[in-house]
């Protein structure tokens, strides 16, 4: 396996010494040898080595790296931009369907509701036809390798001949020719309509493209000469953006793969600060050494993040395939029978559907309930703490201050307790009955969370002594959704703090249960059974 670990297209001969820049630095600096070589070896991932130099008292420069944008987004923001490729489809629906219904409406020789179905039906097929084929061909991914005027034609042209023959089912159904007729009309204008919206998306997508709201970002699992070949592919392309390389042989690998960072071992991946902006995890270890790659897939198993594996390519053609099949998801393909990106895009409409109107509803409690707390103690209204939302992702999530100011725990290191004395009078009422909660609604229209997921814990959480994240195997995969105000666990009784081992497996597996069974129809019995969950619940401390 040494001879596929590639520092700048040649194998690192460095076996105890983890950074040979920082050492190469600190020998200039006249730094003892032993000293420098016993500092360095305690570095595992890129920052550790920053650290390292730092008590070297060395300078050394940080690598980002070819392919690392200016700003990083997170997936969760970014995927807001990918799903617009459902908005697009719904807009191009409703365009055709008012024209459908405007034409239909003056054809009709009465009323519209007692037009005859010959002539609703021609038009009614035409819609669902049309909708039909812009999907199959794939029209609303708006493909890197398109153009322009290549997608119009495509659109202009589907649309001529689903008119065409929806015409041809007009005269075999209608023989007074009122919807021929009609349709006539009907064609032009969705042609011309379709266009010119069109041209808009075509325009967005590619000024999202240019903000790198649409490039896919990934990390590389072993400094291999397969990470080289991907990240050479990548380089040519412009349109992969490769955030750095984890290898746990680090004694023999390189400070970088043809500029792209050593971010450390997969250990450090775990929890690398990078990891809520990836959207891919790329295993490019060689398939053959099964232990090995057993081994990694069962320790990156505990990410929320999706992870894939570059298998052998000899031909140079498949090679690129591989790479272009990473790069080419712009936007969320539709029609797929199990389909996330249309989940999640039902899901944030259930949110911003329910979640407006109900801030409006309660905005008066919002109201009483800021001034009840400015009265009753001093400090700032609103407490706001860093908690995981989705991907691992730091959200500052608001609620109603319930404690003393000077006794905010913003890590959450120290769960409350019954007769907390850190607890305020207001805040006590405010925690039985949930009310601190709802300034989360403003986190819910912002798209950090949703009004039904997993509770989103403290960055830091503590159960005793531990972690609560550490307690727990699969703890992170209760971030492969966005956190809500409510949720499964919570309607089950696991709801404030975690005192126990036993209390955090237990509130995982309910949100990992909610996860795999999430669908409209549940999270409207979790919304209706919250309420009643709260008053019936005597016991939980809040």
């Amino acid at each position: 396996m040494a001879g596929e670990n590639v520092a700048d297209g040649k194998p690192s001969d460095s076996g105890d010494v983890k950074d040979p820049v920082v050492k190469d630095a600190a020998v200039n600096a006249g730094v003892d040898d032993e000293v420098a070589d016993a500092v360095i070896a305690k570095a595992i991932d890129i920052v550790a080595i920053s650290e390292a130099a730092a008590a070297l008292q060395i300078p050394v420069v940080h690598q980002r790296g070819p392919m690392r944008p200016g700003q990083l987004r997170s997936v969760r923001a970014r995927q807001s931009r990918r799903l617009a490729s459902h908005a697009f489809r719904a807009v191009d629906v409703l365009l055709v369907l008012a024209v459908t219904v405007v034409l239909v409406v003056r054809a009709a020789p009465g009323s519209a509701l007692q037009a005859p179905i010959a002539l609703v039906a021609p038009f009614v097929l035409g819609l669902l036809v049309l909708n039909h084929v812009l999907t199959a061909i794939g029209v609303y991914r708006f493909d890197r390798s398109t153009s322009w005027y290549y997608h119009l034609a495509m659109v202009v042209g589907i649309t001529v001949f689903v008119g065409a023959c929806t015409a041809g089912v007009a005269d075999l159904l209608d023989s007074t020719g009122v919807a021929r007729e009609a349709i006539r009309w009907w064609a032009p204008i969705a042609v011309l309509g379709l266009a010119v919206l069109h041209l808009l998306w075509w325009a967005q997508v590619r000024h999202w493209r240019k903000r790198h709201w649409l490039t896919p970002n990934i990390v590389l699992v072993g400094a291999t000469a397969r990470a080289e070949h991907l990240i050479n592919e990548a380089l040519a392309r412009g349109d992969i953006n490769v955030l750095g390389v984890f290898d746990d042989r680090l004694e023999r690998s390189p400070m970088n793969v043809l500029g792209v960072p050593m971010l450390g071992n997969t250990d450090a991946l775990l929890t690398h600060r990078v990891m809520p902006h990836v959207d891919l995890i790329v295993v490019t270890v060689d398939p053959s050494a099964t232990a090995r790659v057993r081994e990694i897939m069962a320790k990156l198993s505990v990410l929320p993040n999706p992870i894939t594996m570059v298998v052998d390519q000899e031909d140079e053609t498949a090679r690129i395939a591989a790479v272009a099949h990473l790069a080419d998801a712009p936007l969320a393909p539709l029609g797929r029978a199990t389909d996330p990106d249309r989940k999640a895009i039902a899901k944030r409409v259930q949110d911003l559907t329910v979640a407006i109107p109900m801030l409006v509803a309660v905005l008066p409690v919002l109201v009483v309930t800021a001034i009840a707390v400015k009265i009753d103690s001093r400090g700032p209204i609103l407490f706001r703490q860093k908690r995981h939302g989705f991907h691992n992702e730091a959200i500052m999530v608001m609620k109603f201050r319930s404690m003393r100011h000077a006794a905010a725990d913003a890590k959450a290191e120290r769960q409350v307790t019954a007769n907390d004395d850190r607890v305020t009078r207001v805040g006590r009422f405010l925690r039985k009955t949930s009310l601190d909660e709802l300034p989360q609604l403003f986190n819910v229209l912002h798209g950090e969370m949703s009004l039904v997921g997993p509770r989103p814990h403290a960055i830091g959480m503590k159960t005793g002594d531990t972690e609560s994240s550490q307690l727990v195997a699969d703890y992170a995969h209760r971030h492969r959704i966005k956190p809500g105000l409510t949720g499964w666990a919570a309607v089950h009784g696991s709801r404030g703090p975690l005192h126990l081992p036993a209390d955090v497996k237990r509130r995982v597996a309910l949100d990992v249960e909610y996860i795999e069974r999430q669908s409209l129809g549940l999270d409207l019995k979790i919304m209706f059974l919250t309420l009643p969950a709260l008053l019936g619940d005597r016991s939980s401390i809040r």
